[in-house]
């Protein structure tokens, strides 16, 4: 009876879903959610998601897992359906990325996906985000409730991508990677109703006026002394606009305390930030500070600029260090490493690959040299245009446009270095891609044009008498 009643049990609820294109191009998620779930937990394709939501086995699901990477880019519009129709049945939604571009990766955010872990998965990053998934969400803080005056948020419909940038030494060019970044999203998302912010938080030494040529208004430093009182007016009020089209908060006038701000109120400034723009770029300051986990916790993807040199190397690893004692999201790092070797330099790339072995981090972006020229310079999106132009054949500006491009770079990053390598001219459309060679059989070669056959000529007589000829025999 007892062997009866067990082959007649009920099998396990299906909690969770993976939903793919082709779930074995992800051997990795297969197994962490083998080892968290165990059998409660099943595979969808994307034609079938949508279907199964409405079955009776759809209502014990607590969440999905969408796997996509950049061949899943030209259905983006479908999976971001997928995504709002489970949202629409309260399960949640966990994107699993691989070298997807951050326009697609925002476009999933945007519609309801509640985290994201890259693919390869780090270790225990699958737990985490499931852990994170599964607690509730803290309740919001009334008006009024302890004294304190909380402003509405006025939401524009947006719900924007965070990119913090962090540099692992000084000189490595975090604040000029920030910069390009923040520029060549704009560039990216030209004609389009998406808006990129640029925050400098690096209160004491920011650059970021200085290379854009904009003034450091005090309003900056009112805003920063009061956040808790801060709206999306307010905030709005204190950011400038570079040509039309990227807002900066510039750093201060004055240099201020790193601990002038809390937690809170970079969260606060954030959340309000993210509400009014698509993308969210924030320049960090070197320096860990205690407000450092409350960006790392609402950033989508963590930048983490370094060098081949032993400086970045030893600040990488007690970076990770670091991360891993205080249990925090660091896999949402991705390292760049700047001045990366050229494509023939076959010694330097392999001690890139040394050196990311010895630290077990994977170097997704190398921003290639781009020589002498503009080195400590203004930025080319503020010089004029002669300026700009003549940089427009350097490899980092080839390699900074070409990485920004949702439909070209793949999510593969966006190089650094500074805006002198980036001209207001970048915005002309990219070269398509090289017609191919027909084959060498189907080629016609030319044969040079035959020169006409002259008669044979009979040899001429000499006219040297005999006196010459015996002259030139002797």
């Amino acid at each position: 009876m007892t062997s009866l009643a067990a082959l007649h049990s009920d099998p396990a609820p299906v909690i969770a879903c993976t939903v793919s294109r082709d779930i074995q191009n992800f051997d990795l998620l297969i197994e962490d959610m083998e080892a968290e779930l165990g059998a409660c937990w099943g595979d969808l394709a994307f034609p079938d998601a949508s279907s199964f939501f409405d079955q009776p086995d759809a209502r014990s699901l607590e969440f999905i897992a969408v796997a996509v990477d950049d061949q899943d880019e030209d259905n983006i519009a479908f999976i971001g359906e997928i995504i709002r129709n489970a949202k629409r049945r309260n399960i949640k939604v966990i994107v699993i990325a691989e070298e997807l571009s951050p326009i697609a990766l925002h476009q999933l955010m945007r519609v309801g996906a509640d985290d994201f872990v890259p693919y390869p998965l780090p270790e225990r990053a699958l737990h985490d985000a499931i852990e994170r998934v599964r607690r509730p969400s803290p309740a919001a803080l009334a008006p009024g409730q302890g004294g304190q005056i909380v402003p509405a948020v006025s939401r524009s419909h947006r719900d924007g991508v965070v990119l913090p940038v962090h540099g692992l030494a000084g000189g490595v060019g975090a604040s000029t990677f920030a910069v390009n970044l923040a520029w060549e999203l704009r560039l990216a998302a030209k004609g389009t109703p998406s808006r990129v912010c640029l925050l400098d938080l690096d209160l004491q030494f920011g650059s970021i006026s200085t290379y854009l040529d904009l003034p450091r208004k005090d309003a900056v430093f009112e805003l920063l002394s009061d956040i808790p009182a801060m709206d999306s007016d307010t905030f709005m009020q204190a950011l400038q606009t570079y040509r039309d089209g990227l807002h900066v908060l510039t750093a201060p006038a004055d240099i201020l305390p790193l601990d002038i701000i809390g937690s809170d109120d970079v969260k606060r400034l954030i959340e309000i930030a993210r509400s009014q723009f698509e993308f969210v770029v924030i320049d960090m300051p070197t320096t860990l500070v205690q407000w450092t986990e409350a960006v790392l916790s609402q950033a989508h993807v963590y930048f983490g600029l370094l060098e081949l040199d032993m400086r970045s190397a030893q600040n990488a690893l007690r970076l990770i260090r670091a991360l891993k004692s205080e249990d925090l999201p660091y896999e949402r790092l991705r390292y760049a490493m700047n001045r990366a070797p050229k494509f023939t330099d076959l010694s330097g790339k392999s001690r890139v690959k040394r050196m990311a072995e010895s630290l077990d981090i994977d170097i997704e972006i190398h921003l290639p040299e781009g020589g002498q020229r503009g080195r400590g310079s203004r930025p080319a999106a503020g010089r004029n245009r002669r300026q700009g132009a003549a940089a427009q054949g350097n490899p980092e500006t080839r390699e900074l446009a070409f990485r920004a491009r949702p439909d070209v770079g793949r999510g593969r990053g966006v190089t650094d270095r500074t805006l002198a390598r980036c001209s207001h001219d970048t915005r002309r459309p990219m070269p398509g891609p090289p017609v191919p060679r027909p084959p060498r059989s189907a080629r016609t070669r030319r044969a040079p044009p035959r020169r006409p056959r002259q008669p044979p000529q009979s040899p001429r007589p000499s006219t040297r008498s005999a006196s010459a000829r015996s002259v030139w025999a002797s």
